[in-house]
């Protein structure tokens, strides 16, 4: 590409910057983050060229620059370009491990995109683009479906006078005219445009380039029209629903969501959406449950896009160099975080709790805002709390202390407004319980204070060591899934009819439609606080090391009110029941009572 003559100087003034720390950012805003991506790509661009000598495909790219500027500036800004000068890079310099595609397959991407370009810039040219499993992408055009077996290989792609062809030795598919239209052997990228004219959404539907997944590549996946037609449809709805409810939100993605790479349909209520900081305005979405619901996985994602591209222009972390960084608690995740990914995670999940907000007033009928006070109550809360443990954090710049101030005040003003009590009280429930499931998987109190406490229990002492009150050791539980399971009951039970309230459904039929959930669950979600605690016991002798259990016995206690000295342990500190009950049952061969012994945990320590 011919370069140009500097690149500017991109700098964010006070007025956007503070839109950011809001994380808010107008269409202004965003075209500000664009800007600075566009010259960020032409610097990686430039530096894969020095790295390894692009020769032909940097030749074809630079007279499609000189033909159509504005065609390679689309295709330059396209987010799987992005996502793959970034993979190349990383492979290049070995920060990421060497896997399949083969290196050489990985840097031959640079000559599907000068195809691509060409192509659209109706240049005569002959150039080898590589091949995966079969198919031949052409960023922003399509993919030729081709009979080949080996894994990787290469294909031509030839252009003249009009007609266009990619061809194998054996095999070749000629390109239609208009390069949207389907033919045999071609699948076209789907453009979707969603809204009224003057607030359209127009977008790729990209199931075909291999850079559309985050972070690895995979295959092209051709969506069938009737999917593809699905797609349209939801997205249509959910575009209504910010355009009502997030209109300033809403005119700001018009500029900064590029394209949506569809994955097939999860769990209810587990929705899977990725974005990446490389490939600024591309989503990876699973098939939605409904409207609202993808209208949420949109604004999450797009404060993603923001915030990654703020990060692209200046840190808000300074960086360290001494030992492993501690993890955290992210109320959105069941693995420890460290502060990098809990600063993301509260960015986005402030603009679902925005969301939720507005939405109460707006939801279809009482059922759906009972369901949106939920959601608000939740998420503020979980917000909450993953800020009061970082929003002083040493490693802050003064940019992303302001940010962290900024959004901690936002949130105090969101905790102050009313909810009705019984979404209320059943987000309450829904975070204690997983912040108390996260502990129980993630925490060890110390071997020796263990072990001195199961030599306290066994001679009978009032109560357990006060060692055993010391801050418990963070040791990353791999086995740790799932934990939102509570929420995800609450919300089944919460949306179904009136009769499916009054007649609480089957424990074991309710807990089987969700994934990680025990019969204790959902007779907790239920509100049945008896029969959970009878359920949780019932478990914790068949299985006593699932963690998970102990919080849902400390919470189904606490909810009856007996046993307060149990449930205050279980609900606040199930690490330690759960390592001193594994630890007696080792030593004496026989299992403690459970509440028997988190009532003893709960009581005052034994002197000395």
């Amino acid at each position: 590409m011919s370069a140009e003559p500097s690149l500017p100087h991109h700098r964010l003034l006070p007025a956007p910057l503070a839109e950011l720390a809001r994380g808010e950012g107008g269409p202004g805003t965003v075209d500000l983050l664009l800007a600075a991506e566009r010259s960020r790509r032409l610097l990686l661009l430039r530096m894969l060229d020095d790295a390894t000598d692009l020769g032909p495909a940097w030749d074809l790219l630079s007279a499609a620059q000189r033909s159509a500027p504005a065609v390679v500036d689309e295709l330059l800004l396209y987010p799987q370009t992005g996502m793959w000068l970034a993979t190349a890079l990383r492979r290049l310099h070995g920060t990421i491990p060497p896997d399949e595609p083969p290196l050489s397959h990985v840097l031959g991407h640079i000559g599907a995109l000068a195809a691509a370009a060409a192509l659209r810039a109706e240049l005569d040219f002959t150039i080898d683009v590589p091949v995966r499993h079969g198919r031949a992408t052409l960023p922003t055009l399509g993919c030729a479906l081709l009979p080949v077996t080996a894994p990787w290989t290469t294909a031509t792609v030839r252009a003249t006078a009009g007609e266009a062809v990619v061809e194998t030795p054996r095999h070749t598919v000629a390109l239609p005219r208009p390069l949207d239209a389907a033919g045999p052997g071609w699948h076209p990228l789907r453009r979707l445009a969603v809204g009224p004219p003057e607030r359209r959404l127009e977008l790729a539907l990209d199931d075909v380039d291999p850079y559309r997944t985050y972070p690895q590549p995979t295959e092209a996946r051709p969506l069938p029209e009737e999917a593809a037609a699905q797609w349209r449809q939801v997205l249509e709805e959910a575009w209504a629903v910010l355009l009502r409810e997030q209109p300033g939100t809403a005119e700001a993605m018009r500029r900064g969501v590029l394209s949506l790479s569809p994955t097939p349909a999860r769990e209810r209520f587990r929705p899977r959406s990725v974005t990446s900081g490389d490939a600024f305005g591309g989503i990876q979405v699973s098939e939605p449950d409904d409207a609202v619901q993808f209208a949420v996985t949109l604004v999450h994602e797009f404060q993603h896009t923001k915030l990654g591209g703020l990060l692209h222009l200046t840190p808000l972390l300074a960086r360290t160099t001494g030992p492993a960084a501690p993890l955290w608690y992210a109320p959105w995740r069941d693995d420890p975080r460290p502060i990098e990914g809990l600063l993301q995670g509260i960015y986005a999940f402030m603009g679902i709790t925005g969301f939720w907000r507005g939405h109460r007033e707006t939801a279809a009928d009482r059922r759906a805002a009972k369901v949106a006070h939920f959601e608000f109550a939740l998420w503020r809360e979980h917000v909450a709390r993953a800020l009061e443990q970082v929003h002083r954090h040493p490693r802050l710049t003064p940019l992303g202390a302001t940010l962290l101030r900024t959004l901690r005040d936002r949130c105090a003003l969101w905790l102050a407004e009313p909810v009705p009590d019984e979404p209320l009280s059943l987000a309450r429930r829904c975070a204690d319980d997983h912040m108390a499931r996260w502990r129980a998987h993630h925490l060890r109190p110390a071997a020796p204070a263990v072990d001195e406490a199961v030599r306290a229990w066994r001679a009978g002492a009032s109560g357990p060591p006060a060692s055993l009150a010391a801050e418990p050791e963070m040791v990353p539980d791999p086995s740790a899934r799932w934990l939102d399971s509570l929420a995800l009951l609450v919300r089944h039970r919460l949306s179904g009819t009136d009769d499916d309230r009054r007649s609480p459904e089957d424990p074991e039929k309710a807990a089987a439609r969700v994934t990680g959930a025990l019969a204790g669950d959902a007779m907790l979600a239920a509100g049945d606080a008896g029969a959970a605690r009878h359920a949780y016991v019932t478990h914790l002798a068949v299985e006593p090391s699932r963690a998970g259990t102990w919080a849902g016995l400390g919470r189904a206690l606490a909810l009856t009110g007996g046993h307060p000295a149990a449930s205050g342990i279980l609900c606040h500190h199930p690490e330690r029941a759960r390592a001193v009950h594994e630890a007696v049952s080792r030593t004496t061969g026989s299992a403690p009572d459970p509440i028997r012994l988190a009532t003893w945990l709960g009581s005052s320590p034994a002197p000395a």
